[in-house]
């Protein structure tokens, strides 16, 4: 096992190399036309500037940012925020983990809880609706939830906020702040729960039909201890990627909600980044999710040999 976290911990850095070195020469080969910015002096602009080696070759530039991360911790400079890039992203990462873990930590125990009742229920009225919810949050996209919600919640009945109130606390009044986040978390939370909810149900399912299940019922167990013991233990092991994948997404953010509910979160910075042609930060955003990707990748790979320790990761082939 640790052997092959080290090859897989190898192998995701040199997968980061050739994604960073392909968006670097993708963004230096972008028109580098850049609006003066008012504030900035133009010689502390310009000596920043000849730092990350804006003077030199593409591949120079590119091996002065890898030097500048590794030797003084910069990620280089973002002209629209003032502050180094990997600033503007820690800064922005606390906002997007807050309005994001609690839709995860609700839609995993409910969708699980809806996915495992349908399919004790299979075939009748409770499954049927469950099912018919499911199919109508999945199919509806995100963004149209999100502004239902805004439009009648906050605009036709005016019962909460409705945009995210980021810099309440510094005023005092916090309640304000949680009856904000109502309307981003209730929109993150109905397709999760659909999703995890088709997903165990179908797994499960499947589990309750197979033949092992029936050995055990032949050995004397009651269908809920066998269902319990056995049937959830196996449907699981599908599951966690799902799982493993949805709590690194905390991190990642999301677009799409954060644009409509005004949230200054790492889904902001991303289109701004590439609005305002601010490169240094874009680097780092798309460094960021591929970090993100690429660790979820292996904790998910882990995972297996968690749940079900018959499946060995890494293992190959015996001779």
């Amino acid at each position: 096992m640790l052997n092959y976290i080290l090859k897989r911990l190898g192998l995701m850095v040199i997968t980061a190399t050739i994604i960073a070195m392909i968006v670097f020469v993708m963004i230096k080969l972008m028109p580098t036309y850049e609006p003066p910015v008012i504030g900035t002096d133009p010689e502390l602009q310009e000596l920043i500037r000849k730092r990350e080696g804006y003077d030199k070759p593409i591949p120079t530039q590119f091996f002065y940012w890898v030097r500048n991360i590794f030797v003084n911790g910069d990620f280089g400079w973002s002209d629209n925020h003032h502050k180094d890039a990997i600033e503007v992203l820690g800064d922005r990462i606390p906002i997007s983990v807050q309005v994001n873990i609690l839709p995860f930590f609700v839609s995993v125990p409910i969708g699980f809880a809806l996915g495992m009742f349908a399919a004790l229920k299979k075939n009748k009225i409770s499954d049927h609706i469950i099912s018919l919810g499911v199919i109508f949050f999945i199919s509806v996209p995100g963004f149209v939830v999100a502004s239902l919600l805004q439009y009648y919640f906050a605009y036709e009945w005016e019962i909460l906020p409705p945009m995210l109130a980021a810099d309440i606390d510094t005023v005092g009044n916090p309640l304000l702040k949680l009856r904000s986040m109502i309307l981003p978390i209730l929109s993150l939370s109905f397709g999760s729960v659909a999703t995890y909810t088709r997903y165990s149900r179908a797994e499960l399912t499947e589990v309750l039909t197979s033949e092992f299940m029936l050995l055990c019922r032949t050995k004397g167990l009651t269908r809920r201890q066998a269902t319990i013991r056995h049937a959830m233990r196996n449907s699981l092991v599908p599951l966690a990627p799902m799982i493993i994948g949805g709590l690194i997404a905390i991190f990642g953010g999301s677009l799409i909600i954060e644009r409509i509910f005004r949230i200054p979160g790492i889904g902001g910075i991303y289109l701004e980044s590439f609005n305002d042609r601010d490169y240094s930060l874009i680097m780092v955003v798309i460094l960021f999710y591929t970090v993100i990707g690429l660790v979820s990748i292996l904790l998910v790979d882990i995972s297996y040999s968690i749940i079900d320790p018959r499946i060995r990761v890494g293992g190959g082939k015996r001779g």
